[in-house]
């Protein structure tokens, strides 16, 4: 797959309320992320995703959020500061072809990125290698940039990589919940 990668900037359009009449984060996340759970996010952006979940984990539980670019990961920073959330949040400098986590994750958010990776193979091996049992992986292309028929291919990279889908999230189209075989 080639590779695409959002600039910076766009970060502040995604991290904007509007988006939320689109895309509801805790309704989203509800049905998957407890108290005390670790969640990856990858390519997070400026914590669209991030912010919520960390508030769903609660004290206890944590989120790794990887990004290839610095800037979205010190505006993540700052508005995971802002609300109170710094404590649970952890901003990681990832590569494109290592997200550089090595610990396990109850469950791993692949929200818009697929598309922008060099390798999705490469991908969905690491993020399979550190899944717990029962964990998850909740993966979303945007129907803009990704027709289904490639989603469909990401797919099946996930599927050679040792990963089921298992449903997709609430009915949308270019979304699955994928687990470990």
């Amino acid at each position: 797959m080639a590779q695409h990668v959002c600039p910076w900037w766009v970060g502040y359009v995604l991290a904007s309320p509007i988006r939320r009449w689109l895309e509801d984060p805790e309704k989203i996340l509800g049905p998957f992320i407890r108290d005390g759970m670790t969640v990856l996010d990858i390519g997070p952006g400026m914590g669209f995703f991030t912010l919520p979940a960390a508030r769903m984990v609660g004290p206890k539980g944590r989120v790794i959020a990887v990004d290839i670019q610095e800037n979205m990961l010190q505006s993540l920073r700052q508005r995971a500061e802002k609300a109170g959330l710094d404590g649970r949040v952890e901003a990681r400098l990832c590569s494109p072809d290592d997200i550089r986590v090595t610990e396990p994750v109850d469950i791993c958010l692949a929200f818009n990125l697929v598309h922008e990776v060099p390798d999705a193979r490469a991908l969905f091996s690491q993020i399979r290698a550190i899944l717990k049992p029962s964990g998850k992986i909740l993966v979303t292309e945007p129907r803009f940039h990704v027709s289904e028929a490639r989603f469909r291919e990401s797919l099946e990279i996930a599927r050679s990589q040792g990963l089921t889908v298992v449903g997709d999230m609430m009915g949308k189209a270019n979304s699955a919940v994928l687990e470990a075989d």
